[in-house]
């Protein structure tokens, strides 16, 4: 794990307007970007920042954080990196909400009802004219104001793109159309609100499971198989879906899902009614 820079007071400053003198907790370190849990007597704030190639990664994650509704954000640069700080997100991730159903320890009406409240989360994104471009089972944070989504950095908004090259995000969770794009052009690639349903069908998969949707064991891909390799099996859709099934009703609905052709695939608000379908 890193140290907090010395150097980026700015940051430090800003969580301390809001919170009062903080201590400083590390969450995560990779990749360039790191992030702190800042807590004071006044309140609680998160502080990311961005070094290297992940500084203008924060930067248009910071941007986007501006432009949505309920989300508040303050964001300075330093020495070539890029910090904000943004209000603390307080409550389970709905990975958290489901570990009693992995578990096996019940707990499915509430997994049910925290599935139904993501899905609605994403819906309200994309209505709004935005995609998410990396749902994953920690991206969603089930406060008591509601389902606040994580990790806007591959973000945008409908029309325009934000970005020069684009490689993926989470692998596992990639639809097969992005990932056939990302390996055939032309850059820039651009996400899709279908890729983004298929993620959250993959999310809510795992989240059931404790693995991800695909058995890439059938298809003869060991671990450590390189990145490129998976991508390419991904885009032929020739890794089938595991066969695992301990919420055969859920299960049913995200397979129709993960199975579908782009323009076949449900749309977040119809996801969302086939989720709240399912038997708890």
């Amino acid at each position: 794990m890193g140290e907090f820079a010395s150097d980026a007071a700015a940051a430090l400053k800003a969580a301390e307007a809001v919170c009062g003198p903080v201590e400083l907790e590390e969450i995560s370190d990779r990749r360039g970007s790191a992030v702190w849990k800042a807590s004071g007597p006044r309140g609680v704030v998160s502080i990311k920042l961005g070094t290297g190639e992940a500084a203008e990664v924060t930067a248009r994650e910071a941007s986007v954080l501006d432009q949505l509704p309920g989300y508040t954000v303050t964001v300075g640069r330093f020495d070539g990196r890029v910090w904000f700080v943004t209000p603390w997100l307080t409550g389970p991730s709905t990975w958290d909400v489901f570990r009693p159903v992995r578990t096996g320890e019940g707990g499915r009406v509430e997994a049910l009802a925290a599935a139904v409240d993501l899905c609605r989360a994403v819906t309200d994104l994309h209505e709004a004219g935005w995609v998410h471009g990396d749902l994953q089972p920690q991206h969603g944070i089930h406060t008591e104001q509601g389902v606040r989504l994580l990790d806007f950095a591959w973000s945008r908004r409908l029309g325009i793109t934000p970005w020069s090259t684009f490689d993926g995000t989470m692998i596992h969770l990639t639809a097969p159309e992005l990932a056939a794009r990302i390996i055939n052009g032309p850059q820039p690639v651009e996400t899709t609100q279908s890729a983004d349903v298929y993620a959250l069908a993959g999310t809510l998969w795992t989240c059931v499971t404790g693995t991800w949707p695909l058995d890439y064991e059938t298809a003869g891909l060991a671990k450590g198989t390189p990145l490129d390799a998976l991508r390419k099996a991904i885009a032929h859709r020739a890794v089938p879906l595991t066969t695992r099934l301990p919420w055969p009703s859920l299960q049913a609905r995200l397979r129709h899902v993960l199975l579908a052709a782009p323009d076949h695939r449900p749309s977040a608000a119809e996801l969302t009614m086939l989720v709240k379908a399912a038997d708890a």
